[in-house]
């Protein structure tokens, strides 16, 4: 049985994490500790689980419980100084994505997995996902040949986009903005079925709705003299997890869930597009827009012998979808098929279960390749985090290798 504790207690690391341990994977996984800076959510997060331990200090905790694996679901700015010190400290670290949020941070990751000979794994779930697996399969096979062009197409509603804007994932230090906290998602996904290395690109980012754009701004919906105008108010406390965990911890720290997105804090984008030359010759088209009318995603992806055409349209914001989704397969000898996949019903479309089993079950048969390293971690930020210095210096750059960091 392998020992764990938690960086983090928001909503990702209660449900994705300490739950799950817990509730169903006792048998193999025994939770030992949960570190926050904020003590009431820690301690919140600890009464739904049991009463583990909490702790305000990072490397006591690491010092007392000894755990063979560290969760670290913190802000996305700190990843790195968590994995790092987990690592010196003789742990295996499970990280939410991104892995971090620059190519700084990220070398640090990479050079200290080296010199500890300790690993870490990036919890891509997507790639768990049966719609996301079975086109890894298709493309495995050969079904369309060597993949020439792909144009991918992310879509975030009024409602899940507009809450990015709320929180610390707003400004740019803490989070790379969405071409990294976001799209890292994304990108992997690309990379892992393109299976090149990725090697130029140039990006385009700009706000039209959020930040700057803004109508009005007050300080938070909870007090905005605007919120009978404001077709993004939020009511925080109508939602028991955010009035308990957020509202109920403010005094800890100051921090304000529901903050104007109009903030002059805001500085991340809402509106992006990248093209990316991989070193195989596969040239990607990327989009991400956080205004949408609904949530969703569409894909092609062309091929020497013909072209799949993809997407899902999700009714909430992780991506919970009923019935069947269709891969649609043109061949070119001018015939088509249909692709029929089961859209299993639980978070990012079946693909949470299936990680956590392989997280803390193991011994999961892996022929796609769907654990991903910190080098999947790197490759996918670092797509982000150079697209960030493009739209900022307006022109096209080399990504950065992952195998020189």
């Amino acid at each position: 049985m392998k020992s764990y504790v938690i960086v983090g207690a928001g909503s990702r690391a209660l449900y994705m994490f300490a739950k799950p341990i817990v509730e169903t994977w006792s048998h193999v996984a025994d939770l030992r500790g949960v570190f926050d800076t904020n003590l009431t959510r820690a301690r919140l997060l600890s009464e739904e689980c049991g009463g583990i331990p909490v702790y305000g200090d990072f490397h006591k905790m690491l010092e007392k419980e000894r755990p063979d694996r560290v969760i670290v679901a913190s802000t996305d700015y700190s990843h790195h100084t968590y994995i790092v010190e987990a690592l010196k400290a003789g742990c295996d670290v499970i990280s939410e994505k991104p892995m971090t949020i620059d190519e700084e941070k990220c070398r640090a990751i990479l050079q200290a997995e080296r010199e500890t000979g300790r690993k870490v794994t990036v919890t891509f779930n997507l790639r768990f996902a049966p719609y996301f697996s079975t086109v890894k399969d298709l493309l495995k096979r050969g079904t369309i040949g060597e993949i020439y062009h792909v144009d991918f197409e992310w879509f975030l509603d009024r409602d899940h986009g507009a809450d990015y804007f709320r929180r610390w994932h707003s400004e740019m230090k803490n989070s790379g903005g969405l071409l990294v906290h976001k799209s890292t998602h994304h990108f992997d996904i690309i990379n892992w079925w393109v299976d090149s290395r990725p090697y130029e690109l140039q990006a385009f980012g700009s706000r039209r709705v959020y930040g700057d754009q803004g109508p009005f701004r007050g300080e938070r919906c909870m007090t905005c003299p605007y919120a009978a105008n404001c077709e993004f108010y939020k009511d925080i406390n109508a939602d028991p997890f955010m009035k308990k965990y957020y509202v109920g911890a403010e005094h800890e720290d100051g921090y304000h869930r529901d903050r104007c997105l109009f903030d002059e804090r805001v500085d991340i984008y809402d509106t992006m597009a990248v093209n990316l030359k991989y070193q195989s010759g596969t040239l990607l088209n990327y989009s991400l827009v956080a205004y949408a009318p609904y949530e969703g995603w569409r894909a092609t992806i062309n091929g020497r012998k013909g072209r799949l055409e993809l997407g899902n349209v999700y009714r909430s914001a992780d991506m919970s979808e009923v019935g069947k989704s269709t891969i649609k397969l043109y061949k070119t000898d001018g015939t088509s098929e249909d692709i029929q996949v089961s859209a299993q019903i639980g978070g990012h479309g079946g693909g949470d279960a299936k990680l956590l089993k392989a997280l803390f079950e193991g011994g999961v048969e892996d022929p796609l390749g769907q654990q991903a390293n910190s080098q999947a971690g790197a490759a996918s930020l670092l797509i982000g985090a150079t697209a960030n210095r493009s739209i900022q210096e307006g022109r096209a750059l080399l990504v950065p290798d992952v195998a020189s960091l």
